[in-house]
């Protein structure tokens, strides 16, 4: 797959060659569904806490007699029936995360990138560099591109000027190569790779 290569001033600079073996693969909905929920589901943070019966601050001494006195049985006063006794079967600290291959992942990967492909939203940078760090030339860059809503994914290191002029646009994301993940593609409309990200990525996702 072949497509053209852009500055950020919306110039040309040439063509890319895309591998089809990233950028070309049957677009599986249900893999990219099942790699949103494994990333979500290890973003929860499972911190929830109730104290439990015997978590409770108190005595254990048994409160009255077993028989005679008319009360129902009782062995101390932590109960989930008394006042400031425990909960039952209340949250515990515990992780939310999911088991996913790694086969799956990577396969969820290459059809994220290749429904943006496929969609016409994919866009390749010959760089992802600015001469400053000015939000207000950003803005009009991207919008000579017409680009509203992007995830922009550099090398592996992303320039410090273009980091700084894109941070505080909305919808604009801006990530490393590394970072690139499934979900944030999801969330935005046009995907917006480097030169340098493709290279990364088509290594990471055939290796």
């Amino acid at each position: 797959m072949k497509l053209a290569v852009k500055t950020i001033e919306n110039k040309a600079a040439g063509d890319i060659d895309l591998d089809d073996a990233v950028f070309g693969v049957e677009v599986r909905p249900d893999v990219i569904h099942q790699m949103v929920v494994y990333q979500l589901d290890k973003r929860r943070g499972g911190n929830a806490k109730t104290k439990e019966r015997h978590e409770v601050s108190g005595t254990g001494k048994k409160p009255h007699a077993q028989k005679g006195t008319g009360r129902a049985r009782a062995g101390d006063l932590k109960r989930n029936i008394d006042r400031g006794g425990g909960v039952v079967h209340g949250p515990r600290v515990r992780s939310h995360a999911t088991a996913l291959p790694k086969r799956v992942r990577q396969n969820a990967m290459k059809t994220v990138l290749s429904a943006k492909a496929a969609e016409g939203k994919l866009i390749i940078l010959d760089a992802a560099v600015s001469k400053d760090h000015k939000t207000k030339p950003m803005v009009a860059a991207l919008k000579k591109m017409g680009v509203d809503s992007a995830i922009i994914v550099g090398g592996k290191e992303i320039d410090p000027n273009f980091a700084r002029a894109t941070s505080n646009i909305k919808h604009i994301d801006v990530l490393p190569s590394q970072g690139a993940n499934v979900y944030d593609i999801m969330r935005r409309d046009v995907l917006v790779l480097t030169k340098d990200a493709v290279a990364d990525l088509t290594t990471r996702l055939k290796g």
